[in-house]
């Protein structure tokens, strides 16, 4: 075996052979260092969409569908009417009070007494008013007395009047005569001038007389008349207080002004009564009404004459309303329902019924059960629960009439659609909610 010789070109230095002449350098490849911006960017961006699917916003809230009540809408027909509980009230009541005070003498009968008109209820004293009333009914028969005396004294004037006229006209018919004859005998010469001539003067003085005592009359009778008059109108007034003094003082023994059922009625014997004081009442007898409060939401439609309904014991008995009371107090006004037929037997002050106010007729319409979500919205907007049940969104509507049971819709819903009618405390101000399935 022959060993080939490399001749190497001259000025190349002869260095050993090793194997690191094919040995190659390899560079390091780096990420760029934007890269982890953009996935830390990529991350977070992720992040928020999820947030934003899934966590709560300001206009939505989660609840728990079970804690809801949820309702469809149907069409059906609507009655238009409301529930009562009405109370049983006398029809007419008249109060008892003590028109003059005192003290019990006797007490004739008792609470809950049928009464008639004028029977004796209770006896009273007053020493005061007593000595009050007969010295005041002294002075008016003593005034009267005296006005008596000067109504005869002006009689008597007129009489004397009268008399004088009377006197009058027969002097002048006595000297109207004479003259008449000496007339007649003065011309023939029988009578001398100055005999003719008194007698004629006699005869004008005579008429004059005759005349002023008639005008003294005429006046005289008519301020007579007048005084008369006055006179008798103020013994009229006197008697009339007198009268009232006398009422008062018999006012003591206090008697029924109705007949009726005494009710309210706790006197006692000794007992000191003021004036004025409420003693008790009477009720009419077998007459009632019904007192009802109404929602303040029906002033508007409750009229007067409209029908009702009062069951009990399985009969129903008609009514109509008499009477409205505008005062609203807590939420309700007052109606009067008075039967308009044969009344329930054994009723009594106080018993509620049941009853049922007609408002208007029965009328097709669109339904959705009544709820404690009206009073919240007042029927603005309801929660409309989308399909499947996983939330339910806000809309406004449009809600008409309503009864115990149902509400009418009049824009905003179709039949076959769910609404939430339970009561919207916590979420009202929302616009969407999440509906989850409660824990088993």
């Amino acid at each position: 075996m022959s060993v080939l010789k490399i001749n190497r070109p001259k000025g190349i230095e002869e260095r050993p052979v090793s194997g690191s002449g094919m040995d190659r350098v390899v560079e390091r490849r780096r990420f760029p260092r934007w890269l982890p911006l953009l996935l830390g960017a990529t991350a977070l961006l992720a992040l928020a969409l999820v947030f934003w699917l899934y966590a709560p916003r300001g206009d939505s809230q989660t609840v728990v569908a079970d804690r809801l009540t949820i309702s469809t809408v149907t069409n059906g027909t609507f009655e238009d009417f409301i529930p009562l509980r009405a109370r049983v009230t006398p029809l007419l009541t008249v109060y008892l009070d003590a028109i003059e005070g005192g003290r019990v003498e006797k007490v004739l009968v008792e609470d809950g007494t049928q009464l008639a008109k004028g029977q004796p209820i209770v006896e009273l004293s007053n020493a005061e008013l007593q000595l009050s009333t007969l010295a005041r009914q002294t002075e008016v028969e003593q005034q009267i007395n005296n006005m008596r005396s000067q109504e005869l004294a002006l009689a008597q004037t007129g009489l004397a009047n009268e008399r004088a006229v009377l006197e009058a006209e027969l002097a002048i018919e006595k000297t109207r005569l004479q003259y008449e004859r000496e007339a007649k005998l003065a011309e023939l010469g029988f009578v001398t001038g100055k005999a003719f001539a008194d007698t004629k003067a006699q005869y004008l003085y005579e008429r004059r007389r005759l005349e002023a005592l008639r005008r003294s009359r005429a006046t005289d009778a008519k301020l007579q008349s007048s005084q008369l008059a006055q006179q008798r109108a103020s013994m009229a007034s006197m008697q009339s207080g007198l009268n009232i003094a006398r009422d008062n003082l018999d006012a003591l023994n206090l008697r029924a002004p109705v007949a009726g059922q005494l009710s309210g009625f706790n006197v006692q014997v000794g007992q000191s009564l003021s004036r004025g004081e409420r003693i008790g009442q009477i009720d009419s007898p077998g007459r009632n009404k019904l007192m009802a409060g109404v929602d303040e939401f029906y002033l508007g439609r409750v009229q007067l004459g409209q029908t009702a309904r009062i069951e009990l014991n399985g009969k129903v008995f008609p009514a109509k309303v008499t009477k409205i009371y505008p005062q609203v107090q807590n939420g309700q006004f007052q109606v009067d329902l008075q039967f308009t037929g044969a009344e329930p037997a054994d009723l009594q002050r106080g018993q509620t019924l049941q009853a049922k106010l007609t408002l208007g007729d029965p009328a097709p319409a669109r339904l959705i059960p009544n709820g404690a979500f009206y009073s919240e919205t007042g029927g603005a907007f309801v929660f409309v629960v989308a399909e499947g049940g996983r939330s339910a969104v806000k809309r406004p509507v449009r809600l008409g009439r309503r009864n115990a049971t149902a509400i009418e819709v009049l824009e905003g819903l179709d039949p076959g659609e769910r609404v939430i009618t339970s009561p919207y405390t916590g979420f009202a101000d929302k616009d969407r909610l999440d509906l989850s399935p409660g824990k088993e």
